[in-house]
């Protein structure tokens, strides 16, 4: 495989984020960080619900240290991402907001291409980010050399089902577009319940007090999707868990999933196993799950965050070596 020389052009961190336009109508704020010399590999990183990809930096200066180029764009309604049909909170006003999300996933994925040549490109998706790159997957299976999946809940049921009830009342009553007052309630203020002596309403994103404060003090964290986001959110859930008719492409694309026993989002990491499951079953040839027993929901960001990276590395570099 050919590698572009890339010596005397390097991306350090995220610090310094560019704008690349989509065919979705986006202009996406995207960070790259990348070693001096040709990249064994390209990570793309999708983040996760009311967050964005500046919180990825740490993460993308060890996969650098690897050896691996990182990009990692803001999606539609978070972060710098700018959209005349996603406004704050917001992945398309028309209703079609999961296409348009993978729209972008392509744009980012061609621009990392443009800049580092024929290399491998593999997803990567916490939470919000796992949906989206599970359901990339099973669009363009074809496009990536792999798929990590991590704190991703697939398992949408009766609850789910009642959720999507739910927040089309609220379209009915509210619009789509505001955001939803149901919501919050059923997800992040439910789980900050279920951690015992809780300090704040986001300790189930953490063990590490500081890690809790940071995303608090963070502007672009925390606040409350639109109804159209969240209705947008189950789409990927149900979408996602649906594995009854999988390709050949996708049943040889290797998958890596990860969830955190304290992580009250999938179940206590159950949801993250089902999935797994579901992939075996589908005849997906590669299917790597692991479970760290203390961990909540942002692994990264958490007590294991090191062992996890080094899991991921070595995952990514068995799949080169195949």
């Amino acid at each position: 495989m050919a590698f572009p020389d890339l010596s005397g052009e390097v991306f350090l961190s995220f610090t310094k984020p560019e704008t690349i336009n989509s065919p979705s109508g986006a202009s996406l704020g995207v960070r790259i960080a990348a070693p001096k010399s040709a990249p064994h590999a390209v990570i793309h990183v999708n983040h996760g619900l009311a967050e964005h990809s500046a919180r990825y930096g740490r993460f993308a200066e060890k996969l650098v240290d690897f050896g691996y180029a990182v990009i990692a764009h803001d999606h539609r309604g978070h972060g710098l991402t700018k959209a005349p049909d996603a406004p704050h909170g917001v992945f398309g006003l028309a209703g079609n907001g999961v296409d348009l999300v993978m729209m972008d996933c392509a744009a980012v994925q061609a621009h990392a291409l443009a800049v580092f040549g024929d290399v491998p490109v593999f997803m990567f998706g916490h939470s919000m980010g796992g949906l989206i790159a599970m359901n990339y997957a099973l669009r363009h299976p074809d496009k990536m050399a792999g798929a990590a999946v991590w704190n991703a809940n697939f398992s949408g049921g009766v609850a789910g089902r009642l959720g999507l009830g739910l927040l089309a009342y609220e379209k009915f009553r509210l619009g789509s577009d505001v955001p939803s007052r149901i919501m919050p309630k059923l997800t992040f203020a439910d789980w900050a319940r279920k951690i015992p002596n809780r300090r704040s309403e986001f300790d189930w994103l953490s063990n590490i007090d500081e890690e809790v404060d940071a995303y608090i003090a963070d502007p672009e964290c925390g606040w409350d999707a639109s109804v159209s986001m969240w209705q947008d959110v189950f789409k990927m859930i149900f979408a996602g868990g649906d594995l009854s008719n999988p390709s050949s492409a996708l049943q040889r694309l290797p998958f890596m999933l990860v969830g955190g026993g304290k992580d009250p989002s999938t179940f206590s990491g159950n949801a993250v196993k089902h999935q797994a499951d579901r992939l075996r079953k589908a005849g997906v040839l590669s299917v790597t799950h692991h479970h760290f027993a203390n961990a909540r929901h942002e692994t990264l960001n958490d007590l294991d965050a090191e062992a996890a990276t080094k899991l991921f590395q070595d995952w990514i570099s068995a799949q080169l070596d195949n």
